[in-house]
């Protein structure tokens, strides 16, 4: 199966799906009539059953509803729900709204145009993680304790070196012994070497260490896990600090990518960890994980309209193909249930 397929099938299991919210807003007042202007009041109607090729293609026979104040006031309420945020959500709203005011829309017609403005609000910051010819290229990882950053780190090593690249793995959370056990089983299972230390080690050491390795190996990159114990900022600001000023000493201009790795399940929790990550650390990309199981996913699109940060990858799994480069359009798809 394509990504672009698992992402259809596993990003929403919950009965809170977007696109199963859509479809109960047409439906709470629709009518099959055709388009009337709105100062005109409609006469009752029957409503119909539509069926199921006329809601995929949103033909005249298919059930539609005016696009009304109270149609946009629960629209948002709906994009707000999905954690797209209440800013993003009018922001959102209203250029819908704009040239359909007044208007019959069927939920096909609604869908196609809540994932268009998706797609222009999150294509200008789908882009991989970039590649560069300086050796080794240090990644730096952070995120908070249960994102999924340990996984992640081990499903792109495993890519990257099947993609040519030499790749050396820093257990950098030595806090942490199942981080630490996570990696090495990934790096077995890739053939990446992945340096550890003894549990609660400095982790600024622990990377010196591995720029040394993967400076004298010649290593295309090298990836360092960090901790995510939020719950001391003071500590964890000062333990990232300390990594990078030491890795500078090395080499002035690492590290060259900073990932923060999300859990889509946090929700709007995710807008904050961000806030606090880009002040502990120079964050450079985003991968967000776990658009599996229960996660709305809408967050996404609130942190690319409020932040701007690139998004490098989304994860929908375990296995080691269920992460893969963001795409903007696939993901405002299989988000809104929109039959493109």
């Amino acid at each position: 199966m394509s990504f672009f397929g698992k992402l259809k099938e596993r990003m929403f299991r919950s009965s809170s799906k977007l696109d199963e919210g859509l479809d109960a807003l047409v439906a709470a007042d629709a009518t099959s009539a055709p388009d009337i202007p709105p100062a005109s009041p409609a006469a009752p109607v029957e409503i119909t059953k539509p069926g199921l090729l006329s809601r995929l293609t949103g033909r005249s026979d298919a059930p539609r509803r005016v696009l009304d104040d109270a149609f946009v006031e629960e629209l948002e309420d709906l994009l707000v729900q999905a954690d797209l945020g209440v800013e993003t959500a009018l922001k959102v709203t209203a250029n819908i709204a704009a040239g359909r005011f007044g208007r019959r829309v069927s939920t096909a017609e609604i869908k196609e145009a809540l994932a268009d403005e998706i797609t222009r609000i999150m294509e200008p910051v789908a882009r991989p993680m970039p590649l560069y010819p300086k050796r080794p290229q240090v990644v730096l990882v952070v995120g908070v304790n249960g994102a999924g950053k340990t996984t992640t780190i081990g499903k792109l090593a495993s890519q990257f070196r099947a993609a040519g690249k030499s790749v050396i793995i820093a257990a950098g959370d030595t806090f942490r012994a199942a981080a630490v056990e996570q990696l090495q089983v990934w790096g077995e299972r890739a053939g990446v070497p992945v340096m550890t230390a003894p549990e609660g080690s400095d982790p600024a050491s622990l990377a010196f260490d591995a720029l040394t390795r993967a400076q004298a190996e010649g290593a295309d990159l090298l990836m360092i896990d960090t901790a995510g114990r939020l719950q001391n900022r003071a500590d964890l600001m000062e333990e990232l600090a300390k990594i990078v000023r030491v890795i500078r000493k090395k080499d002035p201009s690492a590290p060259h990518n900073t990932l923060l790795v999300l859990d889509a399940t946090t929700g709007q929790n995710a807008v904050t960890q961000v806030e606090v990550f880009r002040q502990m650390a120079n964050v450079s990309g985003l991968i967000m994980t776990k658009l599996d199981g229960t996660a709305r996913g809408g967050v996404l699109v609130a942190l690319a309209d409020r932040f701007g940060l690139p998004i490098h990858a989304i994860g929908v799994g375990e296995q080691i193909d269920d992460l893969d480069a963001f795409d903007a359009r696939d993901f405002a798809v299989a988000l809104t249930g929109s039959a493109d």
